[in-house]
């Protein structure tokens, strides 16, 4: 891979990770849909965290341990993000289409600038302001735009909205709250950890709705499961890691603008979504305002 710097000292191959990254995480909201089609939500959810906990101690292995003291914190860590974030984000899927839900779930920066500003007190300048209310903005335009649809793979509920906005307001806290933890026991390790306390809070929901929901275990829905397991949750995650480490914040931050881009295109071609003025205005304004709510120009 060609690793020639450019000017702002970005390499070739790193802006091209950064890329892969965007499309990468942004199909993430259709292939869930995807899955959605033959599995119910908690089973879908509970197949992806079953692939992605093994591969992560494996990946984690020789690092640094987690105390003891660190585990109910690190647990409590889990169940939101997992047992309350993934699952409303599964349910939510389930209740939107997916242009929609990719794109309130485009929201996430948005609130993290919120939650970072309460709980960490990192102030938010005029800007930022003006940037969430236009995020916020956006996701009301996208939800009040939804359309019957020609198929249940189209059709958009106000309940199916309103679980991915709450997804989307728990990974948001799930991610600050994670800072303070990852300071003190490294970030590999308490997203390992906190995977699989969450997992195991999961599991007991999975196995009743499998044991009592009909649904076909296909190829479709393995490859789903597959796919969001290894490269959204495992992959995703140290890629990101390497993205932080090696590109300036604002380039790394960037992704998060191609993401909602990426999914309501696939979203389109895969299942015929009707991207209507009123959800193409939305999406606009949701990237307006998340691209003004990373505008920081104090170094961080």
């Amino acid at each position: 891979m060609n690793q020639t710097a450019g000017p702002n000292g970005v390499s070739v191959g790193n802006f091209a990770a950064a890329l892969f990254l965007a499309v990468m995480w942004g199909v993430s909201i259709p292939v869930t849909k995807l899955g959605l089609l033959t599995l119910p939500p908690l089973t879908l959810t509970g197949l992806r965290f079953l692939i992605a906990v093994p591969l992560m101690f494996l990946l984690v292995a020789g690092r640094q341990g987690l105390p003891l003291r660190a585990f109910p914190r690190v647990a409590a860590l889990g169940v939101l993000g997992i047992g309350i974030g993934q699952v409303a984000q599964s349910f939510g899927v389930a209740g939107t289409s997916a242009s929609i839900g990719t794109t309130i779930s485009a929201a996430i920066p948005a609130f993290v600038v919120v939650f970072a500003a309460i709980r960490l007190r990192q102030p938010v300048t005029l800007i930022q302001g003006i940037g969430i209310v236009a995020a916020f903005g956006g996701i009301a335009l996208v939800a009040a735009g939804r359309g019957d649809g020609s198929s249940a793979a189209t059709q958009t509920s106000l309940a199916g909205a309103g679980l991915v906005l709450l997804s989307t307001l728990t990974i948001a806290f799930y991610y600050v709250w994670s800072v303070e933890l990852s300071e003190r026991y490294g970030t590999v390790v308490v997203a390992a950890w906190s995977t699989l306390f969450g997992f195991l809070a999961l599991v007991p929901f999975a196995v009743w709705e499998a044991l009592n929901t009909p649904f076909a275990l296909t190829a479709v829905s393995i490859g789903s499961a597959l796919y969001l397991g290894v490269m959204v949750t495992v992959a995703g995650l140290f890629l990101w890691l390497y993205l932080l480490r090696t590109l300036p914040a604002r380039v790394a931050a960037s992704v998060q603008y191609l993401q909602p881009i990426v999914g309501v295109a696939v979203s389109a071609l895969m299942f015929g979504d009707q991207l209507g003025p009123l959800f193409i205005f939305g999406v606009g304004l949701v990237l307006t305002g998340l691209t003004l709510t990373v505008v920081n120009k104090r170094t961080a």
